[in-house]
């Protein structure tokens, strides 16, 4: 049986997914600020069929895309985690590093407290030896983050398999950090 990977940091929990995460995420996956970057939002069932591929990946490896729980409140505010994508991309074969938050809580620096404890996992627990991320060019608040922990962009843009040739969101800038560079700047 694989070993179940939660965090805890200052002021959140990240953890398996519950029933009561379903509502919010859908809410928040229907938002179109908060999907403004995304091809398209979700529907409530393509939002459950997210959940359920999230929560079985997790299952399956002890680790994923965690669900967000404010400390304080137990309230679902999103999810933060690392993900093998499985679209080819330049990195591929790759661990990704990703993030999707309900509006009311951007600006507040739940993202990067949660990303920094994930990469602390992904390094320390899991032995990662690299760590990407990556979004569409006109992503500024999600390359801003990607920034601040410590990532570097590679010089080329490429354009994501998964988005329609044409489409505004196609470009993508791609972000990484190695385990030695992040053990340096800790």
């Amino acid at each position: 049986m694989t070993e179940l990977i939660e965090l805890e940091t200052e002021r959140l929990r990240l953890r398996q997914w519950i029933e009561s995460d379903r509502e919010p995420f859908a809410r928040l996956s229907a938002d179109p600020k908060v999907m403004e970057f995304y091809p398209n939002i979700l529907d409530r069932a393509a939002s459950d069929a997210m959940v359920d591929r999230l929560q079985a990946l997790i299952s399956d490896r002890g680790w994923g895309f965690w669900a967000v729980e404010l400390k304080a409140d137990k309230q679902f505010i999103g999810y933060v985690g690392l993900h093998v994508p499985t679209a080819n991309l330049p990195c591929s074969p790759c661990v990704e590093i990703g993030w999707r938050l309900a509006l009311p809580y951007w600006g507040k620096g739940y993202a990067s407290e949660a990303a920094r404890d994930v990469l602390q996992v992904g390094f320390d627990r899991l032995n990662l030896l690299e760590i990407v991320s990556f979004t569409a060019t006109i992503n500024r608040r999600s390359y801003t983050l990607m920034k601040r922990l410590g990532m570097t962009r590679e010089a080329e843009t490429f354009e994501h398999p998964s988005v329609p040739v044409g489409h505004p969101l196609r470009e993508h800038y791609l972000y990484r950090l190695s385990r030695e560079k992040w053990q340096l700047d800790r």
